[in-house]
């Protein structure tokens, strides 16, 4: 058996898919917070489980029987570190034999400030006597996809990452690579830097959504305090407007670009290219 947390999120709905080609719907668990959510997979013969991360008792019925754990990270920032030990722990009460968590690229070296709640998971791991391996994600494609709309109604793409060299990829490349780890064997004990094939600056990422959309469209770069201000000013949460001025700050230093390859190794494909997801997006 093999479990999913967030499965109703974007990440683990596409790892769930992704497994679904290798495995009988009747080997994996959906854990949700709300099944009402997860209704869509129950009706495919998944078995659904509530549990929310905050609730270890919860968290450790639920993963009774379950042999594989793909821990994907939780999307409260400031309450991760204390969600992810429940997991670890339920994990390690329930008998789980495997780990796969969901962790950021270069996580140890990162500057950015989502990197101390995944370092910190990433230890209590190394503690937990689980075999496990990091799946050090990249940054999605989709975080700049989500901001087309605006930027071509007022042919302006704003930012913070100057230069700043991004090796993204789709949520389905990642979702993928989760799951031929949790399909093969010879992954436990490793650390995989996962990005996408070819680097794009967001002035690149611009160029191709002008070319494609036929409107002309400029990236404007701006201090990240100033990028902060203006996500909140059109709706965005504090700490998520704060998160991505950050994200792009520390892209303007590095620490979104990876070269290694390691995603496309796993999915045994390149990864797919921005142009593809600017087409999808349009």
């Amino acid at each position: 058996m093999i479990a999913i947390t967030g499965a109703t999120g974007q990440l683990g709905q596409l790892a769930i898919e992704a497994l679904l080609a290798s495995h009988p719907a009747s080997q994996l668990v959906a854990i949700a917070r709300d099944p009402q959510k997860a209704k869509s997979l129950s009706d495919k013969g998944i078995l659904v489980r509530k549990a929310d991360y905050a609730d270890k008792a919860a968290l450790t019925a639920a993963l009774k029987g379950v042999s594989k754990l793909l821990l994907i990270s939780g999307s409260e920032i400031g309450q991760r570190e204390s969600q992810h030990r429940n997991i670890i722990e339920a994990a390690k009460a329930a008998g789980v034999k495997f780990i796969a968590y969901t962790s950021l690229l270069h996580a140890d070296r990162s500057p950015l400030l989502l990197h101390v709640e995944h370092v910190a998971t990433e230890k209590m791991l190394a503690e937990a006597g689980i075999p496990y391996t990091l799946l050090r994600n990249g940054w999605y494609t989709e975080n700049y996809l989500a901001s087309i709309p605006p930027a071509l109604e007022h042919g302006v793409f704003i930012g913070a990452a100057a230069d700043g060299k991004i090796s993204a990829a789709p949520r389905a490349d990642y979702a993928a690579a989760a799951a031929r780890v949790l399909s093969e064997e010879g992954h436990a004990g490793k650390t995989y830097e996962l990005a996408g094939d070819n680097a794009w600056t967001l002035g690149d990422f611009v160029e191709e959504l002008s070319q494609q959309s036929g409107k002309k469209v400029v990236y404007q770069n701006m201090k990240a305090d100033d990028f902060a201000a203006a996500l909140k000013s059109v709706g965005l949460p504090d700490g998520l407007a704060e998160v991505l001025a950050d994200s792009d700050s520390g892209a303007a230093k590095g620490a979104l670009f990876d070269d290694s390859r390691e995603l496309s190794k796993l999915l045994h494909r390149p990864t797919t290219p921005l142009s593809k997801s600017i087409k999808s997006a349009l």
